[in-house]
């Protein structure tokens, strides 16, 4: 019972859904509005490009007060990973962290709802990763997501809207005579 529409451009960061969040988003008149955003404003960085943390906080803050105004709820994500090897393997990891806590900051002190993408990546990972692979469990190659991830991302989302994921069941039925 979940309709989503996608509002997401590739390589984008804060600062450019800013710039289009009118457009792409309220016109839309959608609503919750879910604002998953903050990888490539670290993931950037390593050709100076990023976004600096002050930026992607007041950005985030910005957002919140406009979808706001629009009349619709806001839920925000924390960025998931770069690199899928275990915590503080990844180059990024403690500043994607930082930017996380960022992202939890304003859910908390602007009051809207919270995925936390972040720390569910990191648990299904440290659970799942044994191999310490730098990529291909829920991403190809770190950073986008594979179907597997899409799936991971999806039933997130449907948690952190109130909305249980459809369970996935396997039954083995023995009968005897």
């Amino acid at each position: 019972g979940v309709e989503v529409i996608g509002a997401g451009s590739s390589g984008h960061k804060v600062p450019d859904l800013e710039k289009r969040l009118d457009r792409d988003v309220i016109a839309r008149k959608q609503t919750p509005v879910v604002i998953y955003i903050g990888i490539n404003d670290v993931w950037h960085s390593l050709q100076g490009r990023g976004t600096p943390r002050e930026a992607s906080e007041a950005g985030l803050r910005g957002l919140v007060d406009r979808v706001r105004a629009a009349g619709a709820k806001v839920i925000l994500c924390t960025p998931s990973v770069i690199g899928e090897k275990p915590p503080g393997e990844n180059p990024l990891d403690a500043m994607l962290a930082a930017y996380a806590g960022v992202t939890r900051a304003v859910a908390a002190g602007m009051q809207t709802g919270l995925i936390d993408l972040r720390r569910a990546f990191v648990e299904h990972l440290a659970a799942h990763n044994t191999a310490k692979a730098e990529k291909g469990l829920l991403t190809g190659d770190g950073v986008h997501l594979s179907a597997e991830g899409n799936r991971f991302v999806a039933d997130r989302m449907l948690e952190g809207l109130g909305a249980r994921p459809a369970a996935r069941r396997l039954r083995h039925v023995v009968l005897f005579r």
